[in-house]
């Protein structure tokens, strides 16, 4: 549950028949006045004839007390019938607590209770929603069947009203900046953005189907087109991808587009929306302007496009200091244009040769052939490269790597797209355990000038980095066309302590340039014109520069929570395999319904 630092008392007013005010309102200005308050039954103690119920509702959590001074026998009779999750209505006097509990927001009042209506009664619960300290909350699995249940724990409440609290800090700030909410189509046609659609089929136009949104890309360039210059969207978004521990088929973004801007525009924007988010849902503070770096930079320094700043230590190049020294495994990967890189971990001979082992292991499921670790103690050098490492060496390591007594060196050989990953993971990881990320502080970084296409992996061929509506920097179609992996994009992400949390890029609204985009992956003129042809018309007709970004809202929400997972941020996810437990989804059927959609299962 959220500590008391974390609640705010709500302060609008809730009173309706059945209350006076929400259980979370009261406080030492109530006592001596008569309420009533509704909500669930929390949990309940019985201390021998004196009885206390924690009442819960959105707001908060109260105690009743329960005695026979106050309460008549027939409301005591009632309080002992009481099941966890039973709705009460209850009627009484605010009272100083003899014992407050600075925990609670309520701590200090309680309400000694004189009329008790049962307004609901609860069944068994299959699963607790007040949950002992010292107990672990059921498998997920079985939270996400009883659904409901689990959306009453106080820190599902807290979680979904943090997602409120940011989602309407959006909208304050972007309208403030003169942004227009405008709702895009669910029911769209197929677009390549990376990954597969989810299919609706037409009942009126037979053997064709809408796709539903991976994003609204396309419409919002179109809006852009229409003369919306400055729009935005909390955008529901669904891919049919393979899933992965934390991703949803089903996930919102906060989609911005903007036109007659340039990238400082753009980031201008989105670090005065996170600002106005962090204030409203945290009441703290964001650094603004944020830390920029190329992509191309990020890689060489920290392995990945989403590193964490606070982790000190950076990737360095050991290939002159660690070839033609006698080590043959080195040189035989340099002599095949590879390289030795590594990272100097601080005060890491504290590892012990079971948790070097564990990072050799750790690099090798990335794709590096392994580790060589070497480590500078008192007595001098140890590990497999000390026999090699001699006094020029050794100073070498010393002067320019920074290699002080008590550091350990974990060098991977190779490809920089086999050394970035291995490198990256084993940074992280080693400053996890070695307590040296600083958690004192946030690091927000715009990560800039991605590469247009990456290679895919089993063609060869130009694949999209980002999406194909980015521009480049260089919007030469002649040179996208011979030279497609050597072009940059105006693309950005905004990484947030080593997550991605939005992405965005200054558009492509030159209609050759998008076509000789859209070309370089294989494309031809009849497929780009069936599949964009609708975007390449618009282009035809006056559309300015513009830009924009998306932000993933479950992922910031988590953050903001503190929540591993984005399923505690989102009131009804759906599992790693894609079910919705509580609805039973997906289901079968009806085959007269299917028939009337022109489709037969085979």
């Amino acid at each position: 549950m959220p500590s008391r630092s974390q609640e705010k008392r709500e302060t609008v007013d809730l009173r309706t028949a059945y209350r006076d005010a929400g259980c979370g309102q009261l406080n030492a200005s109530w006592i001596e006045r008569e309420v009533s308050v509704s909500g669930w039954v929390h949990r309940r103690r019985d201390l021998g004839g004196l009885f206390f119920v924690d009442l819960r509702d959105r707001t908060g959590i109260l105690q009743l007390s329960f005695g026979p001074e106050w309460s008549d026998q027939a409301v005591l009779d009632l309080v002992e019938q009481l099941n966890p999750e039973d709705v009460i209505r209850a009627t009484g006097i605010v009272c100083q607590r003899p014992d407050p509990n600075l925990e609670m927001l309520t701590g200090e009042v309680e309400i000694q209770v004189d009329t008790l209506e049962r307004l609901a009664v609860s069944d068994p619960l299959p699963i607790l929603v007040y949950q002992p300290p010292d107990e672990d909350l059921p498998s997920e699995e079985l939270r996400l069947r009883h659904r409901v249940l689990d959306l009453r724990r106080p820190e599902m409440q807290h979680n979904l009203r943090m997602r409120h609290l940011a989602t309407s800090a959006t909208r304050a700030s972007l309208a403030e900046q003169g942004f227009v909410e405008i709702e895009t189509p669910m029911l769209t046609r197929q677009t390549p953005e990376g990954a597969r659609d989810y299919l609706v089929p037409s009942r009126t136009h037979n053997r064709r189907f809408y796709a539903l949104p991976q994003s609204p890309q396309l419409y919002k360039q179109l809006l852009i087109c229409g003369g919306f210059d400055r729009y935005f969207q909390i955008a529901k978004c669904l891919r049919d991808e393979d899933l992965r521990a934390d991703r949803q088929p089903e996930f919102t973004q906060i989609d911005v587009e903007m036109a007659f801007v340039d990238q400082d525009d753009v980031f201008k924007v989105a670090e005065t929306m996170l600002q106005r988010i962090w204030h409203d849902g945290l009441g703290s503070s964001v650094s603004a302007p944020f830390e920029r770096l190329p992509y191309a930079e990020a890689l060489e320094r920290f392995g990945t496009d989403k590193p964490d700043l606070r982790i000190s230590w950076e990737l360095s190049d050991f290939t002159h200091t660690l070839t033609d020294i006698g080590f043959g495994i080195f040189d035989a990967v340099v002599a095949a244009d590879g390289r030795v890189r590594g990272i100097v971990v601080k005060g890491g001979t504290v590892l012990s040769r079971s948790r070097i082992n564990h990072y050799d292991e750790l690099a090798q499921e990335v794709g590096a052939k392994g580790v060589i670790w070497l480590k500078r103690a008192e007595s001098g050098w140890s590990g497999p490269l000390a026999k090699v490492v001699g006094e020029e060496t050794s100073a070498e390591l010393e002067g320019t790597h920074g290699v002080e007594e008590g550091d350990l060196v974990f060098l991977v050989a190779g490809r920089d797209e086999e050394t970035a990953p291995a490198l990256d993971l084993i940074r992280r990881r080693v400053a996890r355990e070695l307590d040296a990320i600083d958690e004192d502080q946030d690091r927000w970084l715009w990560i800039t000038e991605f590469p247009l296409f990456h290679k895919d992996p089993e063609t060869g061929l130009p694949v999209h980095a980002q999406h194909a509506f980015t521009m480049p920097v260089d919007p030469d179609p002649k040179l996208i066309h011979e030279d497609p992996f050597s072009v940059t994009a105006r693309a950005y992400d905004i990484v947030y302590n080593g997550m991605e949390f939005a992405s965005g890029s200054i558009r492509c609204h030159f209609p050759e340039v998008q076509r000789a985009i859209l070309a370089a992956t294989g494309l031809s003129d009849e497929e780009i014109e069936a599949r964009f042809g609708f975007l390449l018309e618009a282009f035809r007709y006056g559309v300015p520069p513009h830009g924009g970004f998306a932000v993933g809202l479950d992922r910031l929400i988590a953050v903001m929570v503190g929540s591993p997972s984005i399923r505690d941020v989102i009131a009804f996810p759906k599992t790693a395999a894609a079910r919705g437990l509580l609805e039973q989804s997906p289901s079968e059927v009806d085959p007269s319904e299917l028939a009337e959609l022109g489709i037969s299962l085979d």
